[in-house]
């Protein structure tokens, strides 16, 4: 049975239709999909830009971070090596204080400290002997009421009087006991030593060097251990820890 010509119009209409519809949908997917895709390329354009101007800013950050850290470093190694410039300068200029000072006594010990078992010593004070020196046997100490030995020479002197060194030495030490009051030790080399005691106003101190006739001090009144023997100077010689006789050495 033959269709009218007002049929075949129709379904060719409606066929025309569906093709257009079909090419529009097509036609706006492919535009759909291309504006997604350019969106994430500029998407993905921007993440790059803002990593790259955060790269770039962190950078100078970091540079100058390092700059800040190097110059800190440095002001503290000039703060460290100043002080330490100074105490080296400080320990040098005292040890070369101490080695001219030593350069002197040494100067001295080899020039005037020579005493030996042939050299002589000056008497100390204007006086007599009261207790003479005795290491074999013991002698009486009449304020002490009892014998004892004696390392040393007690010689008489009136208070003020001036007591001289014996010989040249080097003042070794100065010091006060109960038995010999104010004492000066003096060196006078190869283990000879002086002890000279019952003294007042000492005008010298300890490292002095002294030449043999130096005032060396002035009598004083005695200690408790001498008050019925009456004013005098306590007079020891050494020789290496061991008390001598005085009167070995003294010049006639």
């Amino acid at each position: 049975m033959n269709k009218s010509p007002k049929s075949l119009k129709k379904k060719r209409a409606s066929v025309g239709i569906a093709i257009c519809f079909v090419a529009a949908v097509a036609i706006v997917g492919t535009y759909t999909l291309r504006s997604y895709q350019e969106s994430e390329r500029q998407e993905l354009g921007a993440s790059d830009d803002t990593n790259t101007a955060e790269e770039e800013t962190k950078e100078p950050s970091r540079s100058a971070n390092t700059d800040r850290l190097i110059i800190d470093t440095d002001d503290d190694e000039d703060a460290v090596s100043e002080p330490d410039i100074k105490e080296n300068g400080t320990e040098t200029s005292e040890e070369n204080a101490q080695d001219e000072m030593s350069g002197v006594r040494t100067s001295g010990s080899s020039t005037s400290l020579n005493f030996t078992e042939d050299s002589e010593i000056l008497w100390p004070v204007n006086g007599q002997i009261l207790l003479n020196y005795s290491m074999d046997k013991t002698v009486y100490f009449s304020t002490l009421d009892q014998y004892k030995y004696n390392p040393a020479l007690i010689i008489s002197g009136a208070e003020g009087d001036q007591v001289i060194s014996g010989a040249a030495g080097i003042v070794k030490s100065i010091d006060v006991t109960a038995q010999t009051g104010t004492t000066v030790n003096l060196d006078l080399g190869n283990g000879y030593e002086l002890f000279v005691g019952q003294l007042k106003e000492v005008p010298v101190n300890t490292g002095d060097y002294v030449d043999a006739n130096t005032v060396i001090g002035y009598v004083s009144q005695p200690t408790k251990y001498y008050s019925v023997e009456g004013c005098n100077v306590y007079y020891e010689m050494r020789k290496d820890g061991q008390p001598v006789d005085p009167l070995q050495f003294v010049s006639e």
